[in-house]
């Protein structure tokens, strides 16, 4: 197998579903219901593999553990979702405003 073999780009892309949800579970600390539960909540859509098993990938691992320590700390599953949905709307809009301000900034003429 080389560095640039197709199964190496697969397994550097955060959005590749790679763990099962057994594995996903382990990985994060939590129970399979948990990451039912955050399915059923709309906060990760896992793809389905031909069997129909669930697959995760490290993007959704990562929002999985943000929600899941709200949720330790207290916070409603319900709840957690939603704020792990506004901290990304926050940080994806963050990114935005910094690149247009990075292209205003080389483009004097456009303000």
């Amino acid at each position: 197998m080389t560095a640039d073999s197709p199964l190496t780009g697969r397994l550097d892309d955060d959005d590749y579903p790679a763990y099962t949800m057994g594995r996903a579970a382990e990985m994060i600390g939590a129970s399979p219901g948990f990451l039912r539960a955050l399915g059923e909540a709309r906060l990760i859509t896992p793809l389905r593999s031909e069997g129909g098993h669930r697959r995760y990938s490290r993007y959704q691992l990562r929002i999985a553990a943000r929600a899941r320590e709200l949720v330790d700390q207290g916070t409603p599953v319900e709840a957690a979702c939603r704020i792990v949905i506004l901290e990304d709307q926050l940080e994806e809009a963050q990114r935005l405003n910094a690149e247009y301000r990075a292209a205003a900034d080389k483009d004097p003429g456009s303000h």
